[in-house]
């Protein structure tokens, strides 16, 4: 028992680390053309050495296709987990994520007018995108919980998800709005909007990973502050938590995870509610141990994800947001009626 309020233990990211490089490797080999299991390590292998196989069919579809996507789909999902868990213990509530609150629709809304009007920064590829992003999740966050408060200062569940929920159908008029004007930029809105990291670049794999490593190293270094939260915000002040600054920076934290998240994949739903909820019964509540398990587990259920919808119709493959949306939403009803029954 002494265990698990501890931090998370050398062996558990170990363990953690070879599941999700397993899982890693199995979504390499699996897609609209199967591959073997050793010849892709080998292909990779090589490539790691500096001495890449020239030619053949598995290092043209793995080095240039398959690789970068996977990077992406498991930092992604590392990122949005990481912060809906954050979001979860600040806001003591088990039913906030980006998607729930409405703040996916914002970060989706600042990417899709960027897109739609031709927002860039020069020399800086995808840089507008994901600065409007990032800004439009911040600026919704702070109107969301602003909202939230001024109607009930203990930001109660009901409260939070109703005015996530009018939020996001307003955001989501706003966007129709714009897409009315967006010509022939509609059929990539529209597919983006759905959510996907097909095309995905290494690039893209390179600045998820930064963000990433800066924001989650931030969010990691609050945990014992984010326990103090889960108590209750009056005793995080009592032993001594700059309440203030402790709130801000773990909503820009997480508003610029979901931003670059949604600049690099579009509006991916529910992954920061569902993976933390699951981790939650196995390393218990304490962020120090929640917040690490909660990468891998992002990872690992955004990479099972992604495979499903490239597998399951292939070769046709479904929006990577419609297949977390059917997951998480059922996920988000059994959550939703266990605090209902727990509070009669």
């Amino acid at each position: 028992m002494q265990k698990r309020s501890e931090g998370f233990q050398l062996w558990e990211y170990l363990l953690f680390t070879i599941i999700t490089v397993f899982v890693m490797l199995l979504c390499v080999c699996i897609g609209s053309v199967n591959l073997p299991f050793r010849e892709t390590v080998d292909v990779l292998w090589r490539a790691f050495c500096g001495a890449p196989q020239e030619g053949g069919m598995a290092s043209s579809i793995i080095l240039p296709v398959r690789l970068p996507r996977v990077l992406c789909v498991a930092l992604v999902g590392a990122a949005l987990s990481v912060g809906g868990a954050s979001m979860q213990g600040l806001l003591k509530n088990p039913l906030a994520d980006g998607s729930t609150l409405g703040v996916s629709s914002g970060a989706s809304f600042g990417a899709i007018c960027a897109i739609a009007f031709g927002i860039t920064i020069p020399g800086v590829p995808f840089a507008g995108t994901m600065v409007m992003a990032v800004l439009f999740a911040f600026l919704s966050l702070m109107l969301i919980l602003s909202f939230a408060y001024r109607l009930d200062s203990s930001l109660s569940t009901n409260t939070i998800i109703l005015i996530g929920v009018i939020f996001s159908m307003f955001i989501s008029s706003l966007s129709n709005l714009v897409i009315t004007f967006a010509g022939e930029k509609v059929k990539t809105i529209t597919f983006w909007t759905m959510g996907s990291l097909q095309g995905s670049s290494y690039e893209n794999a390179a600045i998820m990973g930064a963000t990433l490593a800066v924001c989650g190293m931030i969010l990691f270094g609050c945990a014992t502050e984010l326990n103090a939260f889960a108590v209750g915000e009056e005793n995080a002040r009592t032993i001594g938590v700059n309440v203030r600054r402790m709130k801000l920076t773990v909503l820009i934290c997480v508003s610029t995870l979901i931003g670059v998240s949604v600049s690099i994949g579009g509006s991916i739903a529910f992954v920061g509610l569902v993976t933390p909820h699951m981790l939650r019964g196995i390393t218990g509540p304490n962020h120090k141990r929640l917040l690490p398990a909660s990468a891998y587990g992002g990872a690992v259920f955004l990479l099972l994800s992604d495979l499903a919808a490239r597998t399951i119709l292939r070769p046709r493959e479904l929006p990577l947001g419609v297949v977390t949306s059917l997951i998480g939403s059922v996920v988000f009803v059994v959550i939703f009626f266990r605090m209902r029954k727990g509070n009669q």
